[in-house]
């Protein structure tokens, strides 16, 4: 019997292991010491825990399990760096030996309890805001987190600025991904992975510039929670509301942030106003000025046409009548310790309409008549960009980046436009093609000396063809025309190299030498086409162009930064040497103009609450191709404008003044911007104005000015845990132009905005943010023309429990200068959500404009016209909504 039982046993152990893995190991510290009772716990690629164990008085440990794929196994002991290792199982019946060294941690208890409490912690160059410390409970995504951090300033249309500077980047942990297309990010990630928000002052792009340029830059990164590292998680929300007029809207994000690689994966498809990437531009063009690296930044191939589908300054989702389709494929491959492989890819499709009645009445000279439009329009777009980038580090201070995007957009635009008695149909076929190559190499050969070079090559096309099925124009062409058409194309290429050295002294004096050529060739053909019918008439004298203009720039620019205590003198002076060539109609003409530009500023930190920086520049402009083209070109159904058929480089000075009082953390921060510029030579324009048509060419002027100014105040009071932002700006401006004479006349423009808004921060169940905006313009010619409009908003959220919580959002609209039947216009949101399961199912109820607003109507001015323009405005709806979390 005893042999039987032992066989039994034996038996049963023996199918109990079956198909089952062994792990063993060690784990020690660094002076090779056993740690006894560490920790070790197994998880699989959700983050869920398989299994853990001890380790006994000589450091050993086994784990067994049946699971198989990517595992981690974390190893952890009280006084010493966590550590963890990633492991790939195939098959089954395998024994896995891991050992671990875990390092030393030192740690005061009572210092980190204070820290953990703390809602923003500073540390040097970094402001490290604790997310939970700013969530209300109502938040979604992390545009919705970040407006509710004190000093992050966040427009209607997602644009994140500290103060009046937009920021670089938003990262994820470390990351970036789409650089200044962030609102893709932004408006797009679920908020409750983020464990932190991190601002980066004193920010450098370049890893090896950091502590040796002189930079001003910010820039955000997202830490995430422990729990969503390395493991695959998402979310998607949909929603329809299931009446007559559908309206949806489905968003779904899939991530994966590992240490090695990072996905993001993100898709947004609506109808209902949403706008889920902002400017597109921001994500294709990236713009960086006065950069080491920024080489062909500001280089763009423009077109010549729009039909005009402008939208009033509400926010989006009431104005965007749309259907959008988004997607957005995005990783980040480590493969090596030396090699990290980006890619990115964006597709978005939409379908806007637009609906606008004006009424125009324009007033030049003893010129007086009126104009009414009454429009339906349409705009398709199809957006497919694509970007990889490559990072080398050829060792700790040798790294070569490279860049490569292209970009493919076809639009298509459609108008149906009843001006005063004509209908007029216009289509608009507008297409971009862009071929980007960009590579950078960063040599620090010392610890304050920095050598960089770059190489750029651009290649841009913006074909349009243009149709008009009626002609306005009989005052001007003598044929018996009923239809116009008109080809445009601008063909851009750009080469460009530039060396950069940086040497920062000990003393923190810093030495700049940038030596580069820039070389860009424009094409520009534009035909312009009379027809009678289908049949062409002629092709008319002066409304054609066919030329090539070649820009080549070599120059160097040498900075200079003294540092005096808390006071720093900046020194700058850019040579340029410009080889300048047109072609136009086999006719060449050239110059080589050669030109300096001085620059000279201060940077005076008072105390650690005051800080001023002022500078003065004098800058030479050199004319772009659509500043010399010979022909006229159409601009629009009645419009056309000329250019001045010469070479031009325009000569301006400017003088900037920024004062910033207090610091991150405190109670109070301030803010104050003045600039102001003048322009010793300008481009205006001389124009010939009627009823049903308009001519315009460009002429030079001497003498423009122009003043700015802005100030912000941020003041946080503890007694009601509100946080309140007081914003002040005025704009004052003058300029010449010509219109219906041979006369100058002197056009003023004057403009001031004013407002508040307090939010507070409240952690019960109440929360509000309330806040007004005034703005006053004023336009001055022979006579005088002003207005003062007004947007006052509340916002209410209560979060009855954690499984209930309602959003509440109005506005108020006031235009001065409308009649009374017209000139309020209210509206109200309301958003209601019900946690079924915490973390894993939500439903919404989501109304838009409950006040069912259908039109809006504002009023402008100008130094020719008043215009009244009335706008069609998404109805009301209601959209029931669900959002699963895996």
């Amino acid at each position: 019997m005893g042999k039987l039982t032992l066989l039994l046993i034996l038996a049963s152990l023996s199918f109990s292991a079956y198909g089952q893995n062994y792990f063993k190991g060690t784990i020690i510290d660094a002076k090779k010491e056993p740690i006894i009772s560490a920790s070790v716990i197994l998880k699989d690629n959700t983050g869920s825990i398989i299994t853990y164990n001890y380790t006994d008085e000589l450091g050993k440990y086994s784990l067994k399990t049946e699971k198989t794929g990517q595992l981690v196994l974390i190893a952890s002991s009280i006084g010493f760096e966590q550590q963890s290792k990633e492991i790939s199982i195939e098959n089954k019946n395998e024994i896995k030996t891991i050992d671990f060294i875990l390092t030393s941690k030192v740690t005061e208890l009572k210092e980190i309890i204070i820290e953990s409490k703390k809602p923003i912690t500073i540390k040097k160059d970094t402001i490290i805001f604790n997310a939970d410390s700013f969530k209300q409970g109502n938040e979604q995504v992390v545009e919705d987190l970040l407006k509710k951090i004190p000093g992050l300033n966040i427009d209607a249309n997602g644009t994140i600025k500290v103060g009046n500077q937009e920021v670089e980047k938003v990262m994820i942990d470390g990351d970036d991904l789409f650089e200044k297309g962030y609102k893709i990010l932004t408006k797009n990630m679920p908020v409750n992975p983020i464990d932190k928000v991190e601002l980066y002052q004193n920010y450098s792009n370049n890893k090896h510039l950091k502590g040796i340029e002189n930079s001003q830059k910010v820039a955000l990164n997202l830490t995430l929670k422990e729990d969503a590292k390395r493991v695959w998680f998402g979310n998607i929300q949909a929603g329809n509301n299931f009446t007559t007029e559908n309206r949806y809207e489905v968003r779904s994000n899939l991530m994966n942030f590992g240490k090695k690689n990072k996905y993001y994966f993100l898709t947004n498809l609506n109808n209902n106003g949403t706008d889920a990437t902002g400017d597109i531009n921001h994500l294709i063009r990236p713009y960086r000025f006065d950069e080491p690296s920024s080489l062909g930044d500001n280089q763009i191939a423009n077109t010549v046409l729009g039909l005009g589908f402008e939208t009033p300054n509400l926010k989006q989702k009431r104005v965007n009548l749309n259907n959008a389709e988004m997607v957005s494929l995005n990783s980040i491959f480590t493969l090596s310790e030396k090699v990290k492989l980006k890619a990115l890819g964006f597709f978005n499709n939409d379908e806007v309409d637009f609906f606008r009645n004006s009424f125009q009445s324009f007033s030049v000279g003893t010129t007086t008549f009126t104009n009414t439009e009454d429009l339906v329009g349409r705009k398709t777009q199809f957006t497919g960009f694509g970007k990889i980038d490559l990072t080398y580090d050829i060792s700790k201070t040798k790294t070569v980046e490279y860049t490569g995007k292209f970009n493919k957009t076809n639009e298509k635009n459609r108008s149906n436009l009843l001006f005063n008695n004509d209908v007029l149909n216009e289509r608009l076929n507008s297409n971009n093609e862009l071929i980007d190559q960009k590579i950078n190499y960063t040599h620090k050969f010392k610890d304050n000396k920095v050598f960089l070079i770059s190489g750029r090559y651009i290649n841009e096309k913006t074909p349009q063809n243009y149709s008009v099925n009626q002609s306005l124009f009989n005052n001007i062409f003598t044929n018996n025309v009923n239809n116009t058409k008109q080809f445009s194309e601008n063909k851009m290429e750009f080469l460009g190299v530039e060396a950069h050295l940086l040497n920062k002294k000990k003393n923190g004096d810093l030495l700049e030498i940038k030596f580069g050529n820039q070389l860009r060739i424009d094409n520009l053909d534009t035909r312009f086409e009379l027809y009678q019918n289908e049949n062409n008439l002629a092709f008319p004298n002066g409304y054609q162009n066919n030329l090539i203009y070649t820009s080549n720039d070599l120059y160097l620019s040498a900075k200079y930064r003294f540092k005096l205590n808390k006071f720093s003198l900046l020194t700058q002076s850019d040579f340029h040497q410009l080889y300048n060539e047109l072609v136009n109609s086999n006719t060449s003409s050239n110059q080589n103009p050669f030109f300096i530009m001085p620059k000279i500023g201060i940077e005076w930190k008072i105390n650690d609450n005051n800080k001023i920086l002022s500078s003065y520049s004098y800058n030479t402009t050199n004319a772009s191709v659509l500043d010399v083209y010979s022909g006229f070109i159409q601009t629009g159904y009645r419009s056309f404008s000329k250019g001045l058929e010469e070479f031009n480089q325009l000569n301006s000075s400017s003088a900037i003044l920024n004062y910033t009082y207090g610091s991150w953390g405190d109670k109070f921060f301030a803010n104050t911007f003045l600039l102001y510029s003048k322009n010793n030579d300008f481009f205006s324009t001389n124009s010939i104005i009627a009823q049903n048509y308009s001519q315009s060419e460009k002429i030079i002027i001497k003498d423009r000015e122009f003043v700015t100014f802005s100030s912000s105040i941020d003041r946080y009071f503890k007694p009601i845990k509100s946080n309140l932002k007081i914003n002040l700006g005025a704009t004052k401006s003058n300029f010449k132009n010509i219109v219906n004479s041979s006369n100058l006349r002197e056009v003023k423009n004057f403009n001031t905005d004013y407002g508040f808004e307090l939010r507070s921060g409240f952690r019960g169940f109440f929360n509000y943010h309330i806040g007004s905006k005034w703005n006053f313009n004023e336009v001055e010619t022979t006579i005088k023309n002003s207005f003062t409009d007004n947007m006052s908003f509340l916002d209410l959220s209560f979060i009855l429990n954690d499984k209930f919580n309602i959003q509440v959002q109005s506005e108020r609209y006031f235009f001065g200068n409308l009649d009374k039947k017209n000139n309020k216009y209210y509206f109200l949101d309301l958003e209601a959500r019900y946690v079924i399961k915490d973390n894993k199912l939500t439903l919404f109820l989501s109304a838009n404009n409950l006040f069912n607003t259908e039109k809006f109507r504002n009023y402008s001015i100008s130094d020719i016209n008043i215009s009244q323009t009335e706008y069609r405005l998404m109805p009301r709806y209601v959209l029931l909504k669900m959002e699963y979390r895996f």
